[in-house]
């Protein structure tokens, strides 16, 4: 087989059906925030059995008014994966507070659950606990939560998942977002995640004040429920609010929503290729240098993406060596703390992340990956190896 394209890590899947359900949209009454907004809510809190869900114009907005709802503020410390994209530590940058970083194991990708109650312990004792916890489903492999929210009820500390990769992955028969064992979970948009609304994200609880004011801190800090209003002697007419806090404009359009309910009846046939994709991999590679994420056998991950490790000695040669072959591989992620934005050497301890970090690489997988392309990915990578045994 010869490639006449590229194979991006990830891409797009975009049906007609999307298309003329966005191009129905354009022609209504409602482009900005409107019915189809609250329909969208409603079909994802469905989707992960959830009681509330809000939606945002990206994971980034989400997990900053997820913060804010908790009251996350100057002085107060949140902890996260040092595997991540920097969104889910900037979050708690963009309130003041202070950000540490986790380090991950090197089967599953995620925290280290070990690590991070030895960390607790430590820290109980010099008074610097967290306030709140970001874990990160890294590829939508599902964190061990059951333990995580085991800890933050001894060390009282509050829970937000980024689930921005993990939209239908399970922890046995719970869904992420479910928000079982958290307070709050955050989910992506983007147009490589598991659905697509061009650019979103949601942040769904089970928490009706939290609920509330994630809706308010989501429009400008805007209360329009006057039973609410804090001015009782004003004679309110129908379209009267108050502004309350100091909130964003995070709102996603109805364009947006409208994609991502069309993705959404999608998403159970987009995982399920997914994993095909993954195990795919994993059986005909089993022979070769190459480790791939540990998923247990109780969970069900999303594979947003497919990671393996591989030797550090020569994980850039290899990466190099398929992008000339037309295979646009690609390194999730740099740990957060070597960008000169959060770089302090005491996060150097951060071991298994630097490990992670200097051997990991992102293959291709995503839904429109037809099995011939797949397999001249394999192919590709195992002539690599057999040219370069010695």
């Amino acid at each position: 087989m010869i490639l006449n394209k590229n194979l991006p890590y990830s891409k797009q899947s975009i049906s007609s059906g999307d298309i003329g359900a966005v191009k129905k949209v354009l022609k209504s009454n409602y482009l900005t925030s409107g019915p189809q907004v609250k329909n969208f809510e409603k079909n994802i809190s469905s989707s992960v059995n959830v009681k509330y869900a809000v939606s945002t114009n990206s994971a980034t907005s989400a997990l900053h008014i997820a913060c804010m709802s908790l009251g996350l503020k100057k002085n107060d410390i949140i902890w996260t994966s040092s595997i991540s994209f920097v969104a889910s530590a900037n979050c708690a940058k963009y309130c003041g507070a202070t950000v540490d970083f986790l380090d991950i194991e090197l089967n599953t990708f995620n925290l280290d659950i070990q690590k991070l109650e030895k960390k607790l312990e430590i820290s109980k004792k010099k008074k610097k606990l967290p306030k709140i916890l970001i874990p990160v489903h890294l590829g939508g492999n599902p964190c061990d939560m059951e333990k995580i929210y085991i800890l933050s009820k001894k060390y009282k500390f509050k829970i937000i998942e980024d689930a921005s990769h993990a939209l239908g992955a399970k922890i046995k028969n719970n869904k992420i977002g479910s928000c079982k064992y958290s307070d709050l979970a955050v989910f992506s948009f983007h147009p490589v995640k598991m659905i697509t609304t061009a650019e979103g994200g949601i942040v769904t609880t089970n928490n009706k004040i939290i609920f509330e004011k994630l809706k308010m801190f989501r429009e400008h800090g805007i209360v329009r429920d006057k039973n609410k209003f804090k001015n009782k002697k004003i004679k309110t007419l129908e379209t009267h609010y108050e502004q309350h806090e100091l909130g964003y404009n995070y709102r996603l359009s109805e364009v947006h929503a409208t994609l991502g309910i069309s993705q959404l009846k999608r998403l159970n046939k987009f995982i399920k290729k997914r994993n095909q994709i993954n195990n795919f991999y994993k059986k005909e590679l089993s022979n070769f240098p190459m480790k791939f994420q540990n998923i247990s056998k109780n969970n069900l991950s999303s594979v947003h993406l497919v990671i393996a490790l591989i030797s550090k000695k020569i994980r850039n040669n290899f990466f190099n060596y398929l992008r000339r072959n037309k295979i646009i591989v690609n390194i999730h992620y740099i740990p957060i703390f070597y960008h000169p934005f959060y770089y302090k050497k005491k996060f150097l301890t951060n071991k298994s992340a630097i490990e992670y970090y200097e051997s990991a690489i992102s293959l291709p997988a995503f839904n429109d990956l037809k099995k011939n392309e797949l397999k001249y990915i394999v192919k590709i990578i195992k002539s690599y190896f057999l040219k370069n045994a010695n």
